[in-house]
Formats: C-alpha cells, sequence, structure tokens
C-alpha cells in the first residue's frame, strides 16, 4: 500500500483518494477504527480524514497512535488536524466563530506541502469547521492563516506532520490537488506508478490466480462497471466466463439490444440474455415508494438470475461491476463511521443459497478510473463515456407507481432529451441526463382540444466525481427546442419544467 487514508466520516473522503490517484499514486480508504491491518501493510504516507465529530466530546474518534510513531508524513484534513493536534498535545475548543464555504488562507512561511500555491501570499479554498484549534502541538509552527482560523496549515517538518483545516479534496478549493500531491510526491517522496496500463496486466494475473480453472458467472447489466468487469474477465480467462443479463425491461431505449450486439456480437463472449420485464412490472404492480421499488427490484433480479446461473453448469466464482465507492458504503453500512445517505445495489453481499465465491475485479478503482480503463479494453467511446444509470433504471424515474404505459412514454421523452443533447454537442460535457414523468397531471390546450397529461420533468447535471454536482445551465433556446419536440411527438406529455436543482455530496439521482 502506497497511502492510507483513514476516514473519520467525512461525505467526501473518497475524494481524497481520487486526488491522490490523479497524482499517479495508489491509495486506500480504511476506518479509523478498523485501521490495525491496514498499518500492518506499512504504508508510505497516511491521510486522516474530516468527520462530523468534535474532538473534545467523549468518545470522539481517534487515529491510532501507531499513525504517528510509524515513522511516515502525516496529514490531518479538518477533523483531521484537530485530533492530531489534540492527540499530540495542543488543543481544540467549540463555541467560536464556524466557518463553512469559501475562505482565503494566507501564507505565513514558507512549506513544501504548499509549493506552487499562495504565489501571491494568499489562495482560495474551502472551510468546512465549527470547531476550532486554540493551541498546537510543540514541534509544529504555523503555515497560514484564514481571517477565523489562526492554525489553518500547521507543520511539523522534522516529523513530516502537517495539518489544513480546509478541505483540498474537493474542487472548491481550485489548487487542493496541488497540495495532495505536494504531500505525496514531494514530502512522502512516491513514485506515480498508478495508471491503468499498469492496473491492467496486474488485474489480468490476480484473476487468474482468483479463479483457475473455475467456471465464472458475471452479473451483466449493460451499465458501463459491469461491461467493463465483463471484458476485462474474458481477456484473464476467455471462455471460462457466462455472462448473464437480466433485462428488467426499465432499461433505456434500445440498450438492451446493444449490450446484447456488443457482448455476443462484437467480444463473442458466451452470453445468456433472461428477458423478464413482464416479472419486475408485475411485482412492481401497484408499489409507489421509491426504497420499496429498490427492494423489489433487488430481489427480482436475485432470483432471476439464480434461475439463470443454473444454466451454467459447475459455476464457482460470480463476478460483480463493484467500484470502491461501493465498498466504501458498504463499510459505512457494517460499522464504518461514514453516514450512508444513500441506499445501493452492492451492499449487503450475496444470498447465502447462491453458494458463489465473489470476484470483483474492479473493487479498487472510482468511476472515472473504470472508464480509463474501459478505453484501455477497447471498449467503443460511446459505450464507455453513457451517462451513469442506476441499477433500478426507469423504477425511480417514475415517481409513484410503474405501469408498461408510463414506461413507454419516458423512454420516447428521454431518447428525444438525449437527441437534442447530442445535437448540441454536449452529451460529453454533461455529467448525467435524463427526463422523469412526475406523478403529476396538468390541464392543457393543444389546437383546439383541451389535454390532461402528464408532466415531464428534465435534469442534467455537471459534476467532477460524482460526489457532488451542479445543474448545466441550458440556453433557453436548447430547452424551447426540446420542450417543444417532447410535447408534439409523445404523446401522454403536455408540460416539460427544468430541474435547476443543485446537489450537496451524495446522490444525484432523482429518487
Amino acid at each position: 500500500m502506497s497511502v492510507l487514508v483513514l476516514d473519520f466520516g467525512s461525505q467526501v473522503t473518497q475524494l481524497i483518494a481520487r486526488r491522490v490517484r490523479e497524482a499517479g499514486v495508489y491509495c486506500e480508504i480504511v476506518p479509523f477504527n478498523k485501521a490495525e491491518a491496514a498499518l500492518a501493510k506499512k504504508p508510505q504516507a497516511i491521510i486522516l480524514s474530516g468527520g462530523p465529530a468534535s474532538v473534545y466530546q467523549d468518545n470522539a474518534p481517534r487515529a491510532p497512535q501507531a499513525v504517528f510513531e510509524a515513522g511516515v508524513p502525516v496529514l490531518g484534513i479538518c477533523y483531521g488536524e484537530m485530533t492530531m493536534c489534540a492527540q499530540l498535545g495542543g488543543a481544540v475548543e467549540g463555541g467560536h466563530n464556524q466557518e463553512f464555504g469559501r475562505a482565503d488562507i494566507h501564507l505565513q512561511k514558507k512549506s513544501p506541502l504548499l509549493e506552487g500555491l499562495a504565489e501571491s501570499g494568499s489562495e482560495p479554498v474551502w472551510m468546512s469547521h465549527g470547531d476550532k484549534i486554540t493551541a498546537i502541538p510543540p514541534g509544529f509552527s504555523v503555515v497560514a492563516v484564514s481571517e477565523s482560523s489562526p492554525f489553518a496549515v500547521i507543520a511539523d517538518e522534522a516529523r513530516r506532520f502537517y495539518g489544513v483545516q480546509f478541505h483540498p479534496e474537493v474542487v472548491h478549493t481550485p489548487r487542493g490537488a496541488t497540495l495532495l500531491a505536494n504531500f505525496v510526491r514531494t514530502i512522502a517522496g512516491i513514485d506515480a506508478q498508478w495508471n491503468m496500463h499498469a492496473f491492467r496486466a496486474a488485474a489480468v494475473e490476480k484473476i487468474r490466480d482468483q479463479v483457475g480453472k473455475g467456471r465464472v458467472i458475471c452479473g451483466l447489466s449493460g451499465g458501463v462497471d459491469s461491461s467493463v468487469a465483463a471484458v476485462l474477465l474474458h481477456e484473464a480467462i476467455g471462455d471460462q466466463l457466462t455472462c448473464i443479463f437480466v433485462d428488467t425491461g426499465l432499461m433505456r431505449a434500445g440498450e438492451s439490444d446493444e449490450v446484447v450486439s456488443l457482448f455476443r456480437g462484437h467480444y463473442n463472449i458466451p452470453l445468456i440474455h433472461a428477458e423478464a420485464s413482464d416479472l419486475f412490472l408485475g411485482r412492481l404492480a401497484g408499489v409507489s415508494d421509491p426504497e420499496q421499488k429498490r427492494k423489489i427490484i433487488g430481489a427480482a433480479f436475485i432470483d432471476v438470475f439464480d434461475k439463470e446461473s443454473h444454466k451454467v453448469g459447475g459455476a464457482e466464482f460470480l463476478a460483480q461491476g463493484t467500484l470502491y465507492p461501493d465498498v466504501i458504503e458498504s463499510i459505512s453500512a457494517t460499522g464504518g463511521p461514514s453516514v450512508t445517505i444513500k441506499s445501493h445495489h452492492n451492499v449487503g453481499g450475496l444470498p447465502d443459497f447462491m453458494k458463489l465465491k465473489l470476484v470483483e475485479p474492479l473493487r479498487e478503482l472510482f468511476k472515472d478510473e473504470v472508464r480509463a480503463l474501459g478505453r484501455e479494453l477497447g471498449l467503443p467511446p460511446a459505450f464507455v463515456g453513457r451517462h451513469p444509470f442506476p441499477g433500478p433504471g426507469l423504477a425511480i424515474r417514475i415517481p409513484g407507481e410503474i405501469t408498461a404505459e408510463k414506461l413507454d412514454i419516458l423512454r420516447k421523452a428521454d431518447t428525444i432529451y438525449l437527441d437534442e443533447i447530442r445535437k448540441a454537442g454536449l452529451y460529453d460535457v454533461i455529467w448525467q441526463a435524463f427526463a422523469v414523468l412526475l406523478p403529476v397531471k396538468t390541464v392543457g390546450v393543444m389546437g383546439d382540444a383541451r389535454t390532461y397529461d402528464h408532466v415531464c420533468a428534465l435534469r442534467a447535471v455537471t459534476s467532477s466525481d460524482g460526489m457532488t454536482a451542479d445543474y448545466y445551465p441550458f440556453e433557453h433556446s436548447f430547452l424551447a427546442r426540446t420542450a417543444t419536440r417532447i410535447v408534439n411527438e409523445v404523446r401522454g406529455i403536455n408540460r416539460v419544467v427544468y430541474d435547476v436543482t443543485s446537489k450537496p455530496p451524495g446522490t444525484i439521482e432523482w429518487e
């Protein structure tokens, strides 16, 4: 392990690992209370994340003392800086001015941590803390201050211990990635060896070692993650792999045919296509609650998948497109410090009755890294760059009861919306765009007739990482053109609205 991130519960801890990997250095996240095994791997540097707690509270999270005795560089971020101070002889108090949002830090002395930052003496950053460090430990000095933080950046250069009160991992700290690169590359002296070519070769060998001569079945959803996992597995073990594509009937227009054509036609990967739309629609009939819909879809998927898996004789392994954010969410759901703010289909693992061993070749990767691996493996660019699509599919883009009629209306509207986005050259600029069929109808007039039809909402968000999102500012002419097409071409919709909601860290789905 190159860099270890100890998670104290921040919603943006994942972004620390992303920024470190962007610097070409491998990084893993482990809950602070499960750090013993990770520390035994002798990381070359340690980062302490932010978190929601206050260090002066009873039973507040603490870094293991071994962190400060490992002889490696340590960087504390926000809460991480506070617990470092509290544990090493400083002081932290509540009741002072809190500091949230944009701020400027002002340089007091030079440090390798801030090399390339604050050339003019100040640097914009993103603060998010309600407590205040009032004394720093022996051996530390002040590197930078802000209006409300006299210890915005501190350093013990001799021991290579550093603390920052702001969040360098978020995009709102414009040059925070530079700070993190300084820490892992310059201060810790770690070479940049993390790239997709190296990962591909290592993953192929790892799969072969795990699977041996065994047979593997892969749950193919049609999304980027499972598709990249399937192609990687096929490179590693060839015809030992069989993919099972459960067609829920909840996918976007034409996607089922694309999946079958790509894997059977282009890659010649053994594929079982289980068409089960009637089953899923039947079980969803009359159900409106979004969480209940998710659970029903997940249970139905397992039932169909288990039935089809028996057609693959002697299968010992199940492959999934689990990503690193899924792993972290699962940890949060099973005793880690982070607050789980969305449900996820991968949390909870396999049902015991399936008796299969898991193969998860992408579990160390983030979404953008999976796309890079897909390009490395030669998947079609249009497929690799496709907007994220949730496991429950269109079911969570139809608030309320799901019917075949509503699915048909939504698919048509969504197809027109994405077509206009592509014509405008915006598809690759936008992180995710989709139409939503709202559970309301409105009276309208079309020509000489009154109508009473559905309202369609359009959503488009920009994001660099999928953790935070902001609405895309379409020109009015684009929205007018798209709305006109939807109302004219899709029977059942007489009104179109555009959602301009921004999202804090968490889900960017509709429900």
